[in-house]
């Protein structure tokens, strides 16, 4: 794409154009002027992957572990590689603009994108995201940190009003976007869904234009979030210069009468239009034409690059005794719900179509020489797992054959207007179409056999937007075409799950039949379904087991067996966009699984895939427990990585793992309540407030072992003008290699005049060591913004006057509350304010 003269092209617009200019086109395009050589771009999801512009049937991509995994690394160097191989993956998938990383900050446990952000910190989450976005731009594509600002939460996500104190949305919420802005200068921003202090984002001039443009000096593009627009003028006016998606709901004909009756000035829709064609001239240097053929790569450095990430974001959190690492050489009982099951990623925008998946047994199966046996001792889905992977087509492929038609069942001799071989069976059909389909009313006939491994009842499962009937040999075994009930499935536009069983015997071929009618069929979304295309289905089933029988054949496995690890977790049913988590829990079974096999063999290896943290009432008892969150394509080989010593863990905690929910600082305040959100715990957020109330968690902020041992000394603290530098020797103590990171934090003068967090992270380093070696370590820092707070009255940053305390924290011995802490001070002569970033 050539550059495109901004101010000539602003002056040849005619007004109908610069409206056209301030809104998507589809769902990921924006809008083109051809007579002035503006071409069309292209934006895609991320955060953790490039889907391309198909939810349905898409092109394959890479996926990374989610964001909470990259969190987990501490590593800028790795993120600034994800970065840049993820904006590779969009010159692949012909995106020019890249919807990621997300940053915002997880308040609880139970926010259901929680997996989307790095952490309760926000100079941990802005580090690592301005790395993520350097790692992009390395490539010309525009990465977009979102979402701004306070979108900590699925409830009424919409509409809620976040209230929020000006020191915390400062100090604790803005804070990522800040680092990552200074850091970066992303050419985009996406704003949230949600009110702060009674405006939506998308019109709060005070966000928008106040701090956002004026005072940090941003000039990128500011976009919506999808379908987060709710005025004409007030958007307009506050500064949102793209409403996406397309085609519009609030521009279009209304913009052109808004500027017609001077309720939007010209200047100021100059101003919109100037972003977007800036946005063009940035991204015309990635060489990617207009509407370009989406592509995969899946090349072997990539792959080793995934592998790394995945194994690099594993947290060891115990390992008493040494459990770990396990021999190859000898055999092992693998055991639970997340084995044989790929939770490579969360659930709604987040997710993508993977190259390929590798499971947790899969990647221990490759390591192991011996024996390796398994148990499945309970299922640990929210819904019941689709049934598309285990279907085969009428030669023999994996998946199963769907068949549209424009008419009904009902009529004979109808014809098929499309057909696909598929291999997901749940699935939102957002951008489906097909020339030969005539409507939004179609109806799929889907089409596989299904051979059982055993021989038992099996549960089957139908959700839809539309219509849907499973039959099993002919035999109708669910029915969700009536009397709906609309359920959280598919952004909360799906029915609730709708249920139906058969016995099957092993070794015997049946024919699975799906019968769907498309969104306008049913009546649970009343409409609705119309935001997101013409409907979505997910057929589905497993056998039934009787829980204390597989426990007990699990606990049985596991007494026989010298090495045992237990795969356990959450998956992208319980952790998704559209709505929060209910509890902190495991699904259940898994803690009374894990208890009698912690019981029957206390070396056991416990292994959790969850994108937040989980309650675990066994975790005194385990001697060895990984957190593995979701690790994306290699996931199964990066556990297995570890697991086995082929890679020392290196993974510190990127948030606090409370013991229960009700120690969590947000409990009182979490969800919507008649439509507000109350921010009660003010800066207090994650480890400032067990810090803060001295409240014992679980596994602390920043936490994480290794195979080898470190020593850290020598600390010196330079303080000269506006820098601090804080160095420290490390030395790797052990017999292998491995690496640390460098925690550095700050504690607040006693002289201070405002009650602060006992410590706050301000800086922090990964350092590679061999047996035996040292290293000096150095973590400069901007020493006003070590030390400074928000001012309220002022309405600015504070940096008061005193003497600050430097604490350096890292890899503990053996995870003991005794941690090798080193300790200084540094003094700020006199009181400074400032403003910007």
């Amino acid at each position: 794409m050539a550059v495109i003269d901004v101010e000539k092209v602003i002056s040849e617009l005619k007004t109908g154009e610069k409206v056209d200019l301030t809104a998507g086109t589809d769902f990921w395009h924006t809008a083109a002027i051809p007579r002035l050589g503006v071409p069309a771009l292209r934006t895609s999801d991320g955060p953790n992957g490039v889907r391309g512009t198909r939810f349905f049937n898409g092109v394959p991509a890479a996926c990374f572990p989610c964001a909470t995994g990259l969190g987990a690394t501490w590593d800028t160097e790795l993120l600034h590689k994800v970065g840049k191989l993820l904006g590779e993956e969009c010159k692949a998938k012909g995106a020019h603009v890249l919807l990621g990383p997300t940053i915002n900050i997880q308040r609880s446990p139970l926010g259901g994108r929680g997996f989307e952000s790095y952490s309760e910190d926000g100079v941990l989450s802005g580090t690592l995201a301005g790395q993520y976005c350097l790692g992009v731009m390395e490539e010309d594509i525009v990465p977009t940190p979102k979402h701004f600002v306070c979108n900590d939460q699925e409830h009424e996500r919409m509409g809620v009003n976040s209230i929020v104190t000006q020191r915390a949305l400062r100090e604790i919420y803005l804070k990522p976007f800040q680092i990552a802005l200074k850091m970066s200068n992303a050419g985009a921003i996406m704003t949230a869904y949600n009110k702060v202090n009674g405006t939506h984002v998308s019109e709060n001039k005070w966000i928008i234009d106040d701090i956002l443009r004026k005072e940090w000096k941003w000039n990128g593009l500011l976009m919506s979030d999808w379908f987060g627009v709710y005025s004409t003028s007030d958007a307009i006016n506050a500064g949102l210069d793209l409403e996406m998606p397309g085609p519009t709901r609030w521009r279009g004909g209304a913009l052109q009468h808004a500027a017609a009756n001077h309720k939007v000035a010209p200047h100021v829709l100059d101003e919109r239009v100037r972003n977007v064609l800036n946005l063009v001239n940035l991204t015309s240097k990635s060489g990617i034409p207009e509407n370009a053929e989406e592509k995969e790569l899946n090349r072997p450095q990539d792959q080793a690059l995934l592998r790394r990430a995945a194994a690099e974001s594993i947290v060891l959190m115990k390992n008493e005794n040494n459990v770990l690492p396990f021999d190859k050489n000898k055999s092992i009982a693998v055991i639970g719900p997340n084995a044989k099951i790929t939770t490579y990623c969360g659930g709604g925008s987040a997710a993508v179509r993977p190259y390929y998946l590798v499971s947790p047994f899969e990647g221990v199966s490759s390591k192991v020489t011996a024996e390796v046996a398994f148990a499945q001792g309970v299922y640990g889905h929210k819904e019941l797992p689709t049934l598309g992977p285990l279907l085969k087509t009428p030669d023999g492929k994996p998946g199963y054959i769907f068949r549209a038609y424009n008419d009904p069942p009902s009529v004979e001799g109808r014809k098929v207007a499309d057909e696909l071989h598929l291999d997901n069976s749940g699935t939102l059909l957002m951008d489906y179409s097909h020339p030969n389909i005539k409507s939004q009313t179609f109806y799929v006939d889907m089409e596989g056999t299904f051979t059982p491994d055993e021989s038992g009842t099996y549960d089957f499962s139908v959700t839809v937007v539309g219509t849907g009937k499973l039959f099993i040999d002919g035999e109708l075994v669910v029915d969700n075409s009536k009397n709906q009930k609309r359920g959280t499935a598919f952004f909360s536009m799906g029915t609730v799950e709708v249920f139906g069983s058969k016995d099957l015997n092993a070794g015997q071929t049946y024919k699975v039949f799906f019968q769907f009618g498309s969104g306008p069929t049913g009546d649970a979304a009343n409409g609705s379904h119309e935001l997101f295309g013409p409907g979505a289905f997910r057929f589905s089933g497993c056998k039934r087991r009787d829980e204390e029988e597989s426990i007990a054949q699990a606990v049985e496995l596991a007494s026989k067996h010298d090495q045992v690890v237990i795969f356990a977790g959450l998956n992208n049913d319980w952790e998704s966009e559209g709505y929060d988590r209910e509890n902190m829990d495991l699904p259940p079974g898994s803690d009374e699984l894990i208890s009698r096999v912690i019981a029957a063999n206390p070396k056991t290896a416990v292994v959790i895939q969850s994108g937040t943290p989980v309650t675990m009432p066994w975790a005194n008892d385990a001697q060895a427990l990984l957190q593995a969150w979701y690790g994306g394509n290699e996931a199964g080989n990066g556990i297995a990585d570890v697991l086995f010593g082929d890679v020392n863990p290196s993974g510190k905690l990127p948030l606090s793992f409370p013991i229960r929910l009700q120690d969590n600082p947000s409990y009182l305040n979490f969800r919507s309540e008649r439509g507000r959100a109350l921010y009660g715990e003010d800066v207090y957020v994650g480890y400032r407030y067990y810090d803060k109330t001295q409240t014992p968690v679980l596994f602390p902020f920043g936490h994480g072992l290794s195979y080898t041992t470190f020593s850290r000394s020598g600390l010196q603290i330079a303080s000269d003008g506006d820098k601090l530098t804080v160095s420290v020797t490390v030395k790797n103590t052990g017999d292998r290699a491995g690496s640390e990171v460098v925690q550095l934090y700050v504690t607040p003068a006693p002289t201070n005049s405002i009650n602060r967090p006992p410590r706050e992270l301000k800086g922090f380093q990964k350092v590679h060591l061999g047996p035996g070696q040292s290293a000096e370590v150095k973590i400069e820092v901007d020493k006003k913004e070590a030390t400074s707070f928000w001012d309220e009255i002022r309405g600015a940053w504070i940096s008061e006057k005193g003497v600050y305390g430097v604490l350096v924290q890292g890899t503990t011995a053996g995870g003991k509350a005794e941690d090798e802490n080193l300790k200084g001070n540094f003094e700020v002569a006199e009181t400074t304010y400032w403003n910007g970033l």
